[in-house]
């Protein structure tokens, strides 16, 4: 019997530069000013660009506004670490141009006013700032932080813990066990809101039970029948707990209340939304004339260049033909900036135009939305994005994740406009967020002593060619924090 074993290792490998374009993509813009001002202490060969210097570079810069798509610079990435020349930079008249990263939509008319939330702790920043408290080393913090970072609306983490520990040691060059992974998050549980981070709701209340000052004899109980009989609680079969566990009508009572005591959404619906984080739109939609023009929203973030001082420093060491010992460890250090200093500007550059190429894009399928509104949002997902400008739909993600954009619709996450849709009567395809807006639109203008029933509601969407379960117009209800027809009527 012969026997064939192939094992097929796919292992990516990426450069420090492109991990760390990747790291920078997915910094919203107070974060990028905040890494940009940390990378400026930490490198003495960047420097911050003066403002007299900005006319100039953005006209530079404004006379070669396409810099190719993403393969060319990926590929300028890869070579990022060839060797380089010192005199290559020195004499280059565009070394501004070419080493610095500047604010293309800046201008010298008069400051702008954007309007943010105001500055509030969210759960989740209280949850980061527990943690930060406990006895774990940094790796395991920072994995913590992103375990409270991927909890889900209503607390729950839904995320694959091992998908997390595979990105830190890919990303972050950090190994952390399964085991240790799982610890971390054990500790994440009993923080308060106890329960925060578990993965169902069987695991939520036996968290709270476990770690909660309630009555020792029924929390036991409580706790056997959520981990043994937790389909009979859930269906409410409660005879077949009562006979399982010998209990009397009073006792199997009184366990019963302590569990429906408990929190099944320690995030409360939103974990973020009660006390909202300021908010600072990274993108500016601006109607001119009959066109919409689009700007990054980074005046406040600082410009680098490279120093020509340090320049000047590496070309006297590289000219002379006879160096001490301590000018050759300077001159290794510096190159060692330099490159750092060249491929973090690089990085810069290609999240701005990564960034800008990807809202250009949204504007352009969205254009009816910023135009007229909510209702006239189209169905779209990453996929579409991803395929029109070329790049993988991983890329998508880490732009629109946690970023902002101000137009005459409002300040709207750029998550927002990405939705799935379905096919009206007519053929059109329309988005579900447009039917949440029809479901608003005919909750409110009802009549208040006779509201209209899910099935009504479904019916007059029906009449608009729309076709809906009872059950799905129900659930964008919810979404919308609709109360249901009884809850609505007023005398």
């Amino acid at each position: 019997m012969l026997s064939l074993q192939q094992r097929l290792s796919l292992q990516q490998k990426l450069s420090p530069q492109q991990i760390q374009y990747q790291k920078l993509l997915q910094l919203n813009t107070i974060a990028l000013e905040q890494r940009i001002k940390t990378e400026l202490e930490l490198n003495p060969i960047l420097e911050e660009t003066l403002m007299d210097d900005y006319e100039l570079e953005q006209e530079q810069m404004e006379d070669n506004p396409d810099t190719g798509d993403e393969a060319v610079v990926e590929e300028d990435l890869k070579n990022s670490d060839d060797e380089f020349d010192v005199e290559d930079f020195m004499n280059d008249s565009d070394i501004d141009s070419e080493l610095s990263y500047e604010k293309l939509n800046k201008s010298n008319d008069e400051e702008k006013t954007f309007p943010v939330a105001p500055q509030k702790r969210s759960l989740r920043e209280n949850l980061i700032e527990q943690l930060h408290m406990l006895e774990l080393d940094a790796d395991e913090v920072f994995l913590g932080e992103n375990i409270i970072n991927s909890l889900n609306k209503d607390g729950y983490f839904k995320d694959d813990l091992e998908r997390i520990v595979n990105d830190l040691r890919l990303f972050e060059d950090i190994e952390i066990s399964k085991e240790k992974a799982e610890k971390v998050l054990e500790e994440i549980q009993k923080l308060d809101p106890v329960g925060i981070g578990t993965r169902d709701l069987r695991e939520c209340l036996l968290v709270q039970i476990r770690h909660g000052s309630y009555d020792p004899y029924y929390s036991y109980i409580a706790d056997k029948i959520l981990s043994e009989h937790f389909g009979d609680f859930k269906n409410k079969r409660y005879d077949n707990i009562q006979k399982a566990l010998d209990l009397s009508k009073e006792t199997l009572k009184s366990a019963i209340d302590l569990i429906l005591k408990l929190n099944p959404k320690p995030g409360e619906g939103n974990i973020d939304s009660e006390e909202m984080n300021q908010i600072s739109p990274d993108f500016i939609v601006e109607k001119q004339d009959d066109n919409f023009i689009v700007t990054l929203n980074d005046r406040s973030v600082p410009s680098v260049t490279i120093s020509k001082a340090y320049l000047e420093m590496l070309d006297t060491n590289k000219r002379k033909r006879k160096i001490s010992e301590r000018e050759r460890e300077t001159h290794k250090f510096l190159r060692e900036k330099f490159e750092s200093a060249k491929g973090f500007i690089a990085s810069l550059y290609q999240r701005r135009q990564t960034l800008m190429k990807i809202m250009r894009s949204i504007l352009e399928r969205q254009f009816e939305f910023f135009e007229d509104g909510p209702k006239f949002l189209h169905p779209m997902i990453y996929k579409d994005i991803a395929d029109e400008i070329g790049m993988d739909i991983s890329t998508i993600s880490r732009v629109v994740n946690g970023k902002y954009v101000q137009s005459p619709q409002g300040i709207h996450e750029l998550k927002y406009f990405f939705s799935e849709g379905l096919s009206t009567d007519s053929g059109e395809d329309i988005s579900n967020k447009h039917i949440k807006e029809l479901i608003k639109e005919i909750c409110e203008s009802e009549p208040k002593k006779n509201p209209h029933s899910d099935d009504k509601i479904a019916s007059m969407l029906k009449g608009k060619g729309i076709h809906i379960a009872r059950r799905t117009v129900a659930k964008y209800r919810e979404q919308l924090k609709i109360p249901v027809a009884r809850l609505r009527k007023e005398l």
